[in-house]
């Protein structure tokens, strides 16, 4: 399928199914929005799980490539975790729909299914960092380094979640040193 035609697909689910719920939402509609024949996301697709799914994907593995970018990129252990979360933080600043359509149109059961939760590249760098971090005891080695991942990531999730439930007005990154100071507790070795 070319590019353009991902582009307007992906555009159309996350007009679509951010402004409604996902049973609500038909295939036929996507298909208009997108300007594709209902035939090709058939195709290409297959069902409407499958397409929300594979724009969830594409967006995620965007944002996984930066944030890779970025584990790698520093030294520092405190510097490395501030900068992927800043990454983070402005990725859903700039596409607000991304998280609500992870959190409202696909259930956490299903999450797994998405490859972008799989992606060696993207576990390795972030558990690597968090199991370095316990061996030089920057950060707390009493639990599990999935532990301090499923921290960092529940911080995260729930507030970019809350901050567009709520219709904040001001950007995630606005309040970033504040938050960064939060996780970092959550995750720094006990003194």
């Amino acid at each position: 399928m070319r590019k353009s035609t991902l582009d307007r697909l992906e555009n159309a689910v996350l007009e679509l199914f951010t402004a409604r719920d996902f049973n609500n939402v038909s295939l036929i509609e996507v298909a208009q929005a997108a300007h594709v024949s209902l035939q090709t996301i058939y195709k290409y697709f297959g069902s409407k799980e499958q397409l929300v799914a594979y724009v969830l994907d594409s967006t995620l593995t965007r944002l996984a490539q930066r944030m890779i970018d970025h584990l790698n990129g520093i030294e520092n252990f405190r510097e490395r975790l501030r900068k992927t979360l800043w990454v983070m933080l402005d990725y859903f600043d700039r596409h607000p729909r991304v998280i609500l359509l992870l959190t409202v149109s696909i259930p956490a059961s299903r999450y797994q299914n998405l490859p972008v939760y799989e992606s060696p590249d993207l576990m390795n760098a972030f558990l690597g960092l968090f199991k370095d971090g316990q061996k030089v005891g920057v950060l707390n080695n009493n639990v599990s380094s999935k532990i301090l991942l499923d921290v960092f990531m529940g911080i995260f999730g729930r507030v970019v979640q809350m901050h567009f439930l709520r219709n904040e007005s001001e950007r995630l990154t606005d309040q970033f040193d504040a938050l960064f100071q939060i996780v970092w507790g959550a995750l720094a070795a006990p003194s």
